[in-house]
């Protein structure tokens, strides 16, 4: 890591967890320019933080290049993935299939506004 440590920085055991998801190419592929620890640990940082893009602390990577890789691995799957594995790791232990065989939905009717027009106040 370049700077200080922060709250937010990613333990081992967490990534050694999600390293296969988001090593989507080489680790000495020429494009890859920053270590992806330091790219997730940026992402896990602003979600944490709730900050835009741009408030990423300088002495974490350049923003633009930690939002470039998110975006990469928002369009492979890659957190979907990590959910995935985690919801399997989670259940497995306690004797369940890794996949959950039933949903419960919950829905919630608001009152509208006039302003809203005629496309509000239809419940489906």
């Amino acid at each position: 890591m370049q700077g200080k440590p922060y709250p937010s920085d990613v333990a081992d055991v967490e990534w050694t967890f999600v390293v296969p998801d988001l090593a989507v190419v080489c680790e000495d592929a020429l494009q890859r320019v920053h270590d992806l620890r330091e790219i997730y640990t940026a992402v896990r940082w602003l979600v944490r933080m709730r900050a835009p893009w741009p408030y990423l602390p300088s002495d974490l990577l350049p923003w633009t290049a930690v939002y470039q890789r998110t975006q990469r691995w928002l369009a492979a799957g890659v957190f979907e993935a990590m959910v995935h594995d985690l919801r399997s790791l989670v259940r497995l232990p306690e004797g369940r299939p890794p996949a959950p065989t039933a949903t419960v939905l919950d829905g919630r009717t608001l009152q509208s506004t006039v302003e809203s027009g005629a496309r509000a106040g239809y419940d489906g």
